[in-house]
């Protein structure tokens, strides 16, 4: 198959840790890969956010990424995005005018809109994964959604119009439908994690020491949403731990960050600023070794459409408390990989910990049946199975269009 993968803020060249750089640009970047593996014809398409880049970039594997020009040749917060949809959109239409794909896989909703208009012309048949769903980020967020207005209503269209939704996991099924997206609409196909790079055993040289007994980590993109402040008051009830909290910036440009400084202000106003270490962006490759060191990995956000920590903390066979929330739901089995427990209650978050800090073989039961459930559900390979089963179906009409669990 030709795919084209259209992620308009997510490259998958992208130095992750930042704003908005995360899981949405290792699933497209891995996903690709793995598919290009697989002898299809994948080219990402991305916008072009400063004026060197090349025009087009291999990825390992023999996938190709390539950078549209739509808006500035700069960093834009994806938020601010929108107006230039249209131009990343018609970019797209002359493109595929030259060499048709056999299908057009968006991620998030700018790229479903640029996807349509570059598609439609061309009969392409569009796939959709949202990533995140406006509603969702509404409804927690309130008036600091920093979304266009017309966020909701482009998603509903999209998710109506396109030819399957992808799901990462089935609370977003619940979602979709209250969007008025049918069930017969989408399948459900989850995020996955390098089984091979986050294993148990990694070495762990250039790990910071520890300090404490025991020890916590968090990490992921530095942003309000992500929950930070949430392990931070927990470790209030947990005297004998201290937490680690990785991303961000790099750890000489921490104090300039509104988070990281907020953050601090908490950890000393509840007086755990000395077990709080915030170590800024970590590279990719150290971080199976820093999880490794963890004896628990937290994540505790407000909400999370899928996903990757938990993912990643099993795989290297070391056990999750996170939020009982999005994703998290499907990933982390509750009493058996980790703990589930209510978002935005550091108390519950504690109790938790406490709960497995104390038994030191349950801990280790946790962590083998983490690793077992990554492999058996989240690897790579089997993302690229239910994504391919489903270009494949689209491909072949509706009679074969069956939902994908």
């Amino acid at each position: 198959m030709r795919i084209a993968m259209v992620s308009e803020h997510a490259s998958p060249l992208a130095a992750l840790g930042g704003v908005d750089a995360g899981g949405q640009n290792v699933y497209v970047a891995r996903l690709s890969e793995e598919l290009a593996r697989r002898g299809h014809d994948v080219t990402v398409y991305t916008r072009r956010d400063a004026a060197g880049l090349p025009d087009r970039v291999p990825l390992p594997g023999g996938a190709v990424v390539e950078h549209v020009p739509a808006g500035p040749a700069q960093a834009v917060p994806k938020d601010e995005l929108f107006p230039y949809m249209p131009a990343f959109g018609a970019w797209l239409e002359r493109a595929w005018a030259r060499e048709r794909p056999d299908v057009a896989h968006a991620h998030f909703w700018m790229s479903g809109m640029a996807s349509r208009i570059g598609a439609q012309p061309h009969g392409v048949p569009v796939v959709q994964t949202f990533h995140a769903l406006g509603t969702v980020k509404r409804r927690h967020q309130g008036r600091l959604d920093t979304s266009p207005p017309e966020r909701v209503g482009i998603e509903r269209q999209i998710g109506r119009g396109c030819a399957r939704v992808l799901a990462t996991c089935t609370d977003e099924v619940r979602e979709l439908a209250e969007l008025g997206v049918p069930a017969r609409q989408v399948s459900v196909v989850p995020c996955g994690v390098d089984a091979e790079q986050f294993r148990p055993g990694v070495p762990q040289g250039g790990v910071p020491a520890r300090r404490e007994r025991h020890r916590l980590l968090a990490c992921g993109r530095l942003v309000p949403r992500k929950g930070y402040d949430q392990a931070i008051q927990a470790l209030a009830g947990i005297p004998d731990a201290e937490l680690l909290i990785a991303g961000g910036p790099d750890a000489g440009l921490l104090a300039d960050d509104p988070e990281a400084r907020r953050l601090r202000r908490l950890a000393r106003r509840i007086g755990v600023g000395d077990r709080v270490r915030m170590l800024g962006a970590v590279d990719p490759a150290r971080m199976p070794a820093l999880i490794g060191s963890a004896d628990l990995v937290l994540c505790t956000p407000v909400y999370e459409p899928f996903g990757i920590v938990p993912l990643e903390a099993m795989a290297c066979g070391v056990p999750v408390v996170a939020s009982d929330v999005g994703g998290h739901r499907d990933s982390v089995a509750d009493g058996v990989t980790g703990r589930l427990v209510r978002p935005q209650d550091p108390g519950s978050v504690a109790a938790a910990v406490r709960e497995l800090l104390d038994h030191d073989a349950l801990r280790r039961r946790h962590g083998t049946a983490g690793r077992e459930r990554v492999l058996a559900h989240y690897t790579w390979r089997r993302v690229a199975d239910g994504v391919e089963r489903v270009h494949r179906q689209v491909l072949a009409g509706p009679a074969q269009q069956k939902e994908v669990a």
